[in-house]
């Protein structure tokens, strides 16, 4: 008889919810060149970020104390006040998919970092599964036109790494005691945009005329594209590993390739089609761990962390640094998945 744990259904159903964030961020493409003023990345970014961590503030009514204002900011900073810009900067200089590609990178500095931070080992399989994801990302977005330029490259790979960065930090902090993921998403997206704020005002000036379609896709990246998909993003780094939410990440370039099929009109060709198959496969290969040996006679051992909201992977070792006064902690757990007859 197989013995599994009470959690398999919620994390699969978590994992689930939290997809959908990068399959709303694929629409950022389409509704920047579409509906906002050009050549404006810092602008843009600000009004994303903005914004929307000031509403979430307003009607969460929490602020970060004692260590974590210093955390918020952190955060804020590597997963929305650098992400952004690097991400638009990226996308202006390098035509192609160039960046998608390098995007697509990510779920591998995840797994560099998760080493540091988290102690985690990364699996074979993972490893595996990030290198499909990538291929499989340049099936669907790279071109035979397309052109490596230097200054976008390095933004490319700087912010895939510091968003991997921040989703990793993200696990190991957890957040504070009676606080929810809501706040926490505002403390971020309102320190990411402070950070924007003066450098928007020093390099872009004043900001652009806007008309009603721009008004309306600021509106759209603000409240679906940052406000809702972050919370869902944290969300979900809260309650499963952040190597397998880093991987999630490559079903943001499928999206946007799927999107400009069906709203803009623009062709798939079989290469491309290939290409999402594959990625899709190296995000659901991802997802998962390799077999545990099992131990005392077979009998899984699960420890309390199942119990809190399934933060442990099934055969993984989590560790994490003792709880702060008022934290909420991150329970280390070993569990252990055999079979007996």
């Amino acid at each position: 008889m197989t013995i599994t744990t009470a959690t398999r259904n919620p994390y699969v159903g978590t994992l689930a919810l939290t997809a959908l964030t990068p399959i709303v961020w694929g629409s950022t493409y389409a509704v920047t060149t579409e509906f906002l003023p050009p050549d404006r990345p810092l602008f843009t970014a600000l009004m994303r970020a903005l914004p929307a961590g000031l509403v979430l503030l307003a009607l969460t009514r929490t602020l970060p104390k004692g260590l974590w204002i210093g955390r918020a900011a952190a955060l804020g900073v590597l997963n929305i006040g650098a992400f952004f810009p690097l991400l638009f900067l990226a996308a202006y200089r390098l035509p192609g998919g160039v960046a998608g590609v390098l995007g697509a990178v990510a779920p591998m500095f995840a797994l560099l970092f998760a080493v540091g931070v988290l102690n985690e080992r990364p699996t074979g399989r993972k490893v595996l599964a990030g290198l499909i994801g990538v291929f499989g990302v340049s099936l669907v977005v790279l071109r035979a036109t397309a052109q490596l330029d230097t200054v976008g490259v390095i933004a490319g790979l700087a912010g895939a790494g510091s968003m991997a960065l921040g989703t990793v930090l993200t696990k190991k902090w957890g957040r504070p005691e009676g606080v929810g993921p809501l706040a926490m998403t505002g403390w971020q997206l309102t320190a990411g945009g402070l950070f924007i704020l003066p450098l928007a005002a020093l390099i872009e000036g004043a900001p652009p005329a806007l008309d009603g379609r721009a008004v309306g896709g600021y509106l759209y990246l603000g409240v679906i594209g940052t406000a809702l998909a972050y919370w869902l993003w944290f969300r979900g780094i809260g309650k499963v590993p952040a190597t397998s939410v880093a991987f999630l990440g490559l079903l943001s370039p499928v999206s946007a390739a799927a999107i400009g099929w069906v709203a803009l009109g623009q062709a798939l060709t079989p290469l491309q089609v290939l290409g999402m198959v594959i990625a899709l496969g190296g995000t659901l290969l991802g997802q998962t761990t390799a077999r545990p040996k099992a131990s005392n006679g077979g009998v899984a051992v699960v420890s309390e962390a199942a119990k809190v909201g399934g933060t442990a992977e099934v055969g993984e070792d989590v560790t994490a640094d003792g709880p702060e006064k008022g934290e909420r902690p991150a329970v280390p757990a070993r569990i252990l998945v055999g079979t007996k007859s």
